[in-house]
């Protein structure tokens, strides 16, 4: 982390748990939004999964479109846009891209005329840092075995022995909030509610690994 992330920041969001094993992108989202269109995304919850086309399969470019929904700005860095068709080697994406792949590309191919921006651009923990400091939270996917909070400690027995032993990847979205003494804030939605920290080499070894394509949704509005 640079000069500039020196003292503390956080964005103060009110947490959400994710209540199925596929909605922790959709539960960000709800992180990042006010009172009011939080309660009617919660009360209508199901119709609006069924009407932005995912059901139960999110992917990045799904969250923009819920995002843009609710008029959150923001923009999303990736360096693939599309669908990495090697990933199906992975047993993760092994049955979710022959069934996702036709509505991803469309909306990637949707998206400027909907009015959402996508970089192909693989975001720096620097970049990351500056836009904490002046414009708000991110969304991050990462692969969650490899994230390890040093405040809880959670997960720290699962990314050993991924480093020991390797592993399959699991794609997990976490809203980072701000920044503290070298670590980077975040709300992981599949724990309590909660701030979890860590270094930026860490979270970045979770943002990069195969089969994230370095998806992040930087937003626009400063929650502090």
């Amino acid at each position: 982390m640079s000069a500039q992330s020196d003292g503390y920041v956080e964005h103060r969001l009110e947490h959400y748990k994710q209540r199925y094993s596929w909605d922790c992108g959709v539960s960000c989202v709800i992180m990042l939004l006010s009172e009011e269109q939080r309660t009617e995304m919660l009360e209508n919850f199901d119709r609006i999964c069924q009407e932005e086309g995912f059901n139960q399969s999110t992917w990045t470019i799904d969250l923009c479109y819920l995002l843009k929904r609710f008029d959150i700005q923001h923009v999303m860095y990736t360096e693939l846009l599309g669908v990495n068709e090697s990933y199906k080697k992975q047993g993760y994406y092994n049955k979710i891209i022959d069934m996702d792949r036709d509505r991803v590309l469309q909306r990637f191919d949707a998206a400027v005329s909907a009015g959402i921006v996508v970089e192909q651009h693989s975001l720096t923990s620097e970049e990351l840092v500056a836009h904490l400091s002046r414009h708000g939270p991110v969304v991050v996917l990462v692969d969650s075995g490899l994230l390890v909070c040093d405040l809880c400690k959670h997960n720290k027995i699962k990314a050993e022995f991924r480093r020991c032993f390797g592993g399959s990847y699991s794609g997990h979205y976490v809203v980072v909030v701000g920044y503290s003494r070298g670590k980077l804030l975040y709300r992981d939605p599949a724990l309590s509610p909660r701030l979890c920290a860590a270094s930026p080499a860490r979270l970045a070894r979770a943002a990069r690994a195969k089969g994230t394509d370095h998806d992040v949704i930087l937003v626009y509005n400063d929650y502090r």
